[in-house]
């Protein structure tokens, strides 16, 4: 998933009027400024009473439905091989937001404050703060592409990682 490719999408969810936020590899890299690494795929936050909508605009360009383990995430593919991610969001009237995850009584928590702006080829996107990047990042081995982004997150905002 090239920073074109990302820049694309997000145009395009925008044209279709809905929220999302930038997370993974891209969403560190939004936060930095710059691309560090290449990404195999695209993570996206969408506030999940839009689902139809973002389902609408992405299969407008033959993205289609690839894994699905609602009410966690779903992925949709192009025909070109290009991933997108889709993580469904609760909100609240305060502005935080919950996702489902495997353990129900444990959803994955957005406080209000870690929906930031960052930048892909000089514009500005929404992402995921460093905090939230780095609370998504605990509980599992990480790969060569974590220990990077984490990395690079602890050399920007000398933000403390678990790994």
């Amino acid at each position: 998933m090239t920073a074109d490719d990302v820049s694309f999408a997000l145009a395009l969810l925008r044209r279709a009027k809905v929220d999302v936020w930038v997370g993974g590899g891209w969403g560190i890299d939004a936060l930095l400024g710059e691309q560090t690494r290449d990404h195999r795929d695209l993570d996206l936050m969408h506030r999940q009473d839009q689902e139809v909508a973002v389902l609408a605009a992405l299969s407008a360009e033959d993205f289609v439905e690839s894994l699905n383990w609602r009410p966690i995430r779903f992925v949709l593919t192009a025909p070109d091989g290009r991933e997108i991610d889709l993580h469904p969001l609760v909100f609240s009237n305060d502005g935080s937001a919950v996702q489902a995850s495997p353990d129900p009584q444990r959803p994955f928590i957005y406080p209000s404050v870690c929906f930031v702006t960052g930048t892909i080829q000089g514009t500005p996107v929404p992402c995921l703060s460093a905090e939230q990047q780095v609370y998504f990042h605990r509980g599992y081995e990480p790969s060569e592409r974590d220990r990077h982004d984490m990395a690079q997150l602890r050399r920007v905002f000398g933000i403390a990682t678990h790994f």
